[in-house]
C-alpha cells in the first residue's frame, strides 16, 4: 500500500498545483466593474423626472463605448445626449419626462481594463411629466447599438464560463493520466 501512495502523491500534487493556479488566476480575470449606485436610486419613486441620471462604479470607466438609455413605459426613449464619462460616474442627460410609470435605465460601459459590462436600473414616476420621448432611431447616438433596458442583461457583466470549462477539461485529463498510471502499476 505504501508503494501505491507515493505513486499517486505526486500526481495528486500536481493536480492540486494546477487547480490552486486556476482558481487564483481566475480571480484576477473575474474582477468586473460593478454598479455601486445611481442617482436617482434603482427602484426609486419620482414626482418629477431628474434632468440627468448619474451611475457610479467601483471602477473607472472608458469614455468611448459607454452608452445609457431611459426609455419610458411607453417605449419611448428619454435620453437627451450621448452618456459623459468621469473617473467611475457616467452621466446621461435626460429629457423632461413624460407619461407616469417605469421608467429602465440599461447601461453598456467599458471598464477600464476592456471588460463591457451591461445592466438596468428603473425608477417610478408618480406623476406625469410634460414630456414625450422619441423612438430609439431617433435616440441620441442611435447606431442599433444602444443597450436594451432589459432584465435580462441585468448582472451579465458575471462570471465568464471558460475558466471552468478550462479546468475541468484538465481536472479529467489529469485523472485519466493518474487512472492509467495507477492500472498499469497494478
Amino acid at each position: 500500500m505504501r508503494g501505491f501512495g507515493r505513486r499517486i502523491a505526486g500526481p495528486l500534487l500536481g493536480l492540486l498545483g494546477i487547480a490552486a493556479l486556476l482558481v487564483g488566476g481566475a480571480g484576477a480575470a473575474l474582477a468586473h466593474n460593478v454598479l455601486v449606485s445611481s442617482d436617482p436610486p434603482d427602484g426609486a419613486q419620482l414626482a418629477t423626472g431628474p434632468s440627468q441620471l448619474t451611475l457610479r462604479f467601483d471602477l473607472p470607466v472608458k469614455e468611448s463605448f459607454s452608452t445609457v438609455t431611459v426609455v419610458g413605459p411607453d417605449g419611448k426613449h428619454f435620453e437627451a445626449a450621448p452618456a459623459q464619462v468621469s473617473g467611475n460616474s457616467v452621466q446621461v442627460a435626460v429629457r423632461p419626462l413624460g407619461p407616469a410609470g417605469q421608467y429602465r435605465v440599461g447601461y453598456r460601459i467599458v471598464s477600464d481594463d476592456g471588460h463591457p459590462v451591461s445592466g438596468a436600473i428603473s425608477f417610478t414616476l408618480t406623476q406625469a411629466g410634460p414630456g414625450q420621448g422619441v423612438s430609439a432611431d431617433q435616440a441620441p447616438g442611435a447606431s442599433g447599438e444602444a443597450p436594451a433596458a432589459s432584465d435580462d442583461q441585468a448582472g451579465s457583466g458575471g462570471i465568464p464560463a471558460w475558466p471552468w470549462i478550462l479546468g475541468g477539461v484538465l481536472l479529467v485529463g489529469a485523472g485519466a493520466v493518474v487512472a492509467l498510471r495507477v492500472g498499469r502499476d497494478s
